[in-house]
């Protein structure tokens, strides 16, 4: 993987970070843009194989990006991150030339695969020595209600009962979100 150059494009500055570590320990030469005019300049200078571009960022949205990246690099990898899934934006990013539509978190083999996908076309990606570190107990537990209230379309009260929790102790957990560079995992 030593010629893919991946440019990420994500205004959360730790988040940026761990993503570089992550994506420099398989392979990548990684740069950071930290808003849209910024991403664009670097898309032209440093000519990426691969991008992760943030749905969010700042007062940008990433979607308006993919368009202009897609003209500046028409055989990038382009893979959306976002907080904040969605079945509509998922179809647009896709519309728009995404090549993957990530909810955040993601594990670093899940990244890996959505980045290599495209050019393995369909074979299986070898990711042995994904030097993970195991979760922290309340990130996996965040993890597991985001994917219940997913499986729910943001119902918080059917995802209550099924979680077995009263709807307003869900809301709380709901706002605690797990901070994502601690000392028991790096997961984006």
């Amino acid at each position: 993987m030593n010629s893919h150059k991946l440019l990420i494009i994500e205004d959360d500055l730790a988040l940026a970070g761990i993503l570089d570590r992550r994506m420099s320990r398989h392979g990548f030469s990684c740069l950071q843009a930290h808003d849209a005019s910024k991403a664009l300049l670097e898309a032209r200078q440093f000519k990426p194989t691969h991008i992760l571009l943030d749905m969010k960022l700042a007062q940008d949205n990433g979607l308006n990006l993919i368009s202009p990246l897609r003209h500046v690099l028409p055989n990038v990898v382009m893979v959306l991150l976002t907080g904040y899934a969605s079945i509509a934006t998922a179809v647009e990013a896709i519309r728009l030339g995404a090549d993957n539509y990530l909810a955040k978190p993601v594990d670093t083999a899940t990244l890996l695969n959505a980045l290599i996908e495209r050019q393995t076309k369909g074979e299986l990606v070898d990711l042995i020595e994904l030097d993970e570190k195991p979760l922290n107990p309340k990130r996996l537990e965040w993890e597991h209600i985001q994917q219940v209230l997913n499986l729910n379309k943001g119902n918080v009260s059917v995802t209550a009962r099924q979680l077995g929790m009263h709807r307003r102790t869900l809301q709380r957990k709901l706002l605690k979100k797990p901070t994502l560079d601690n000392r028991h995992s790096e997961v984006c």
